[in-house]
This record gives C-alpha cells, sequence and structure tokens, in this order.
C-alpha cells in the first residue's frame, strides 16, 4: 500500500498508471482515509470510455483572451482542468478537444500539453468544409455548422462510449461518475438502437445570482427515460419565487426540482453513425441563403427519442453547475472554486 501527503500527488500518479495499463485488466483504486490518499491495487472488468469536450466554438473573447482559456484555478487551472480530472477518476481512459485548427497551438500550450502524461489525447477539428461528398459550405458562411457536426468531427478517433461535455461549463464530479458507470454496467452497444444517457441536474442548482437563465427543461417518464427537452426562458428566484417564460414570453410553470439539461450526454459508439446520416438531411433542407441554421445535438437526439431509434437514461446528479458566458461570471466562478478546494473536493495542486 502507498501513502502520499498530497492528494494531487496520488491521483496523479494512479492515473498515470491506469494510462499505463489500460489494455490489462489491472485498476488503481483511491482511497482517502485520515485525511490521506492510499492507493490499493484492485481487479476489474476494465472499459474503454472517452470524454469528449466541445470546444470549436472559443472564439467569443473578453478582456483580450478566449474566456473558456481563462485561468479560474489557484494554480492557473482552467474549467477543463476540472472537468478532465473528475472524468479521470471516475474511468474515463481518453479526451478528445475538439477545436479549431487556428487555436490548436494556444490550446496544446495552455492545457493539452499539461495532461497528456496522464491520459491518451487526441484533437480533431471542426471545418466548415467537413461536409458530406457532393455539399459544399456557402462562400459567405462564417458561423459553425453547431453541436451536432462537432461532435461528428470525432467519428474516426472514437470507436468505443463516450460522454460529450461543453468546454466552459464546470458539471462536478457525480455526473462524470454517475454516465460511466451507466456505461459500464448498463449501456447495450447496438447498431440498431441507441442506449443513451445524460447528466440530470437539478434546475435550482444550475440558476444564476446575477441574473436570468435559459434552460431546457426535461420531462422524464416513470423509468427515468427522457421523453422531451422544453426550452424555457428567462428563469430566476426573485423574492423567493421560481420565475420563467416559454418561448413565446407567456408565464409558464417549472419547479425547482425538475431535471434540466446542461449538454452532459453519455452515447454508445453506434450513435456517431445516427450523425453522420442525419447531416445530410439537415443541410438538404436549408433555405437559399441561409447562413446560420445550426446542426443540433440536442435536436437529433430528440428526434432519435421521437422516431423510437433511442432511449435516454436520465442520471440525477446533484452537484451545482456555473459556467463561463460573460465576463462578469469569471469572479464567480473563481470563488466557487475557491470553495470547492476547501471543501476537500480537490486538491489546490490538481497536477
Amino acid at each position: 500500500m502507498l501513502i502520499y501527503r498530497k492528494a494531487s500527488e496520488a491521483f496523479w500518479y494512479v492515473a498515470a498508471l491506469n494510462y499505463l495499463l489500460m489494455f490489462n485488466n489491472i485498476r488503481i483504486a483511491v482511497f482517502v482515509q485520515a485525511g490521506k490518499r492510499k492507493t490499493n491495487i484492485g481487479r476489474y472488468r476494465r472499459m474503454d470510455a472517452t470524454l469528449v469536450i466541445m470546444a470549436a466554438g472559443m472564439g467569443s473573447r473578453f478582456g483580450g483572451g478566449i474566456k473558456q482559456l481563462e485561468p479560474v484555478g489557484p494554480n492557473g487551472e482552467i474549467i477543463m482542468d476540472y472537468s478532465v480530472y473528475d472524468a479521470v477518476r471516475a474511468g474515463f481512459n481518453k479526451v478528445v478537444f475538439i477545436i479549431r485548427k487556428e487555436i490548436e497551438g494556444d490550446f496544446k500550450r495552455i492545457i493539452g500539453d499539461r495532461i497528456k502524461n496522464v491520459v491518451n489525447v487526441e484533437y480533431v477539428f471542426q471545418k466548415l468544409d467537413d461536409l458530406p461528398e457532393g455539399y459544399q459550405a456557402p462562400a459567405d458562411r462564417k458561423k459553425p455548422w453547431g453541436t451536432g457536426h462537432a461532435v461528428l468531427a470525432v467519428r474516426n478517433v472514437v470507436k468505443e462510449p463516450f460522454v460529450v461535455i461543453n468546454a466552459d461549463d464546470y458539471y462536478g464530479r457525480e455526473g462524470f461518475q454517475v454516465i460511466h458507470d451507466y456505461m459500464e454496467e448498463h449501456m447495450k452497444c447496438r447498431d440498431d438502437f441507441y442506449d443513451c444517457c445524460m447528466g440530470g441536474f437539478i434546475l435550482e442548482n444550475t440558476l444564476s445570482e446575477n441574473g436570468t437563465v435559459n434552460r431546457g427543461v426535461c420531462q422524464v417518464d416513470e423509468k427515468g427515460n427522457l421523453l422531451d427537452v422544453t426550452e424555457t426562458f428567462d428563469l430566476e428566484i426573485k423574492d423567493g419565487h421560481l420565475f420563467a417564460f416559454d418561448e413565446q414570453k407567456n408565464p409558464c410553470d417549472v419547479s425547482r426540482d425538475q431535471y434540466v439539461s446542461m449538454n452532459m450526454w453519455g452515447f454508445p459508439p453506434a450513435f456517431l453513425k445516427e450523425l453522420e446520416s442525419e447531416f445530410p438531411k439537415f443541410l438538404d433542407g436549408l433555405k437559399e441563403g441561409d447562413l446560420k441554421s445550426e446542426y443540433l445535438l440536442p435536436a437529433v437526439i430528440d428526434h432519435c427519442i421521437k422516431t423510437k431509434k433511442a432511449s435516454v437514461k436520465v442520471l440525477r446528479t446533484d452537484d451545482k453547475w456555473f459556467g463561463v458566458t460573460y465576463k462578469e461570471d469569471k469572479e464567480m466562478v473563481v470563488d466557487s472554486i475557491k470553495e470547492l478546494i476547501a471543501r476537500g473536493v480537490y486538491p489546490e495542486h490538481l497536477y
């Protein structure tokens, strides 16, 4: 048994060993006891699983820098560092970053080169001209094709179950763990039906103290499967009451404990074939001169549910979500990370 003085020292030593032993039937498990991090060696059925991070939209700038690469941790960590840390602890053994080619150098310098020694890292690029044979991007189109197209970019490097997240959102430890557990214990990887899952966040845990937010409110059946996601607008708690509005700006009823989707999806590898087959249909439906419509991941998932081609198990997580949308959000994120470190959720030094 090995004893470490620092939690981060134990974690990354363990992660490195897991990476080296990924093709064997060995896993190093980490336990906390009496304030010290210990390791124990156990046997288990190894399952490859990948964390896919959508970072191709990282062109929105504030304060002279790319917002998703702004440091929020005490030693220059960015939000993605904490997502990778949580995912590796949950059992994911590969990370694929979806980025744009022009930010590759900065991206590798700020995070990629730092984590490549503890987990397998790959990069794919979302490109406007990555289209099915016979299609061509309009000369005037600048806007990316959307999240469905972004995830489709991993089709040549992901052959195992995978979880998809946003680059600039903090999801917490629990979501990664419940999704990995579902993949390992329940997910059926078939070609004719997609057994998917999602991190089910509690609405109250995703609201902002600084203003209104929009959320995808989930309808879930008695078996915990997703039925529908309703886009709900201008949610906020004011004077102890929760306010929300529909697309026509009419007040609507939602409860604080309802599930919401924060774009944390778990998929079998065959789902990539669905994204590929549906993309030409999306392109064929574009009107002439349309330079803004996007091929959105939630829309593809909804179509699969409605046509009985997929099910999505909603897996509850009680962690609090937060993210960086505007420059003003950074202070709140920094304070939240400090609080999590003080509570022992993360070591002060991740690496």
